[in-house]
């Protein structure tokens, strides 16, 4: 008798195991916390901020916890991410994004950028912008089939994460609770997505040639990026100018955020953009697929580039009358142009960045 072969069922994924941590003795960066269990209790949200303060303002990286997602949520996104990049290379490309028109809406292939002159990068992604109709495109069945359940993945962490985040930042602005989460809400136009990552191991010698990078010192593109578990040390912050580069440690429970360029270019540089880089792993995870899961929340046509007016602002010299206060460009103007500029710019001139309307971002911190 033929053996019968057993159809999984429709949304049905093998669970994700995250690889070990790393056993080597690493110099991991001290990071602000914010509990965002304390968000809804009387005075929660002025005393987080009151925590948070300090780090948006001098480091541009914090640690959040209680985010409202369980390790299992979490872990069956990382097992679509899985099933995604096991397609074969032709199928992935097949999905490619619009990226010259500055939208990661799909695909983005390995080797599209290079990281040195003629040493192109070890990255994939692919991107799954919100869940509205001008956004709508063909998608690999590997997510179709889970498309409700990214859905309300995408929804909460932008919707119960990212907004109370922005409203943390608005008091610590001095400005209406909803003035900046208004500028991101989820059923406006904006560019904000999650995005499953991969960066394919490379061997001792590649390596070498890369200086050990598998991606430069940078700050991110839009407003705040949150980075899910990731047992596979790489992800390194430089909290100031002169301070040494820092490993980043996410562990279960923990989501790493950081604040992007679009709230530094808004408070004229009191929020920092944080800095960071992506290296080699710790010998005893070299070998291995560093696969990631980020959601990347950015501006919407609401916000235009123009700097907040905010008490704090004026109080401490950052707000100047009439300097970059009557620009009428929608923010994802900026978002968009700067994703442009990877496929346009030179890797050998580090301090190329993008410039708009009176503002300027490096794209290299090196």
């Amino acid at each position: 008798m033929a053996t019968q072969t057993i159809q999984p069922q429709l949304g049905s994924l093998q669970p994700y195991v995250h690889p070990p941590e790393t056993e080597e003795p690493l110099q991991y960066a001290d990071l602000t916390i914010i509990d965002l269990g304390e968000f809804d209790k009387p005075g929660g949200k002025e005393k987080l901020a009151a925590q948070l303060k300090d780090a948006a303002h001098n480091e541009g990286f914090f640690y959040v916890t209680n985010f409202g997602l369980t390790q299992a949520e979490i872990n069956r996104q990382y097992a679509i991410g899985r099933e995604f990049f096991a397609l074969p290379e032709d199928v992935r490309k097949s999905y490619r994004a619009p990226l010259e028109e500055g939208i990661y809406n799909g695909y983005r292939p390995l080797g599209s950028i290079q990281v040195l002159p003629g040493l192109w990068d070890n990255i994939e992604f692919y991107n799954i912008m919100k869940f509205l109709p001008q956004y709508e495109r063909e998608h690999p069945e590997v997510f179709r089939r889970h498309w409700d359940e990214i859905e309300r993945f995408h929804r909460h962490v932008h919707e119960h994460v990212g907004y109370k985040l922005l409203q943390l930042l608005a008091i610590i602005l001095e400005l209406p609770a909803d003035q900046i989460s208004n500028g991101h809400l989820y059923e406006s136009n904006c560019d904000s997505g999650l995005r499953y990552m991969m960066y394919r191991a490379r061997s001792a010698e590649v390596n070498e040639q890369f200086k050990d990078l598998y991606s430069r010192g940078h700050t991110d593109n839009g407003t705040i990026t949150f980075l899910f578990q990731q047992p596979v040390a790489a992800l390194q912050v430089k909290k100031h100018e002169d301070s040494p580069w820092e490993w980043i440690r996410i562990p279960e429970g923990t989501l790493s955020v950081n604040i992007a360029d679009m709230l530094s270019i808004l408070s004229n540089g009191y929020l920092k953009s944080g800095v960071h880089r992506v290296t080699v792993p710790p010998k005893d995870q070299q070998a291995q697929d560093r696969l990631g899961l980020l959601y990347f929340v950015r501006p919407s046509d609401r916000l235009t580039l123009k700097s907040f007016d905010s008490p704090l602002l004026r109080r401490l010299g950052y707000y100047e009358e009439g300097k970059n206060s009557e620009i009428d460009i929608p923010a994802p103007e900026w978002t968009r142009a700067r994703i442009k500029k990877n496929w346009s710019r030179s890797p050998t001139d580090p301090n190329a960045g993008t410039q708009m309307a009176g503002f300027s971002v490096k794209h290299f911190h090196d």
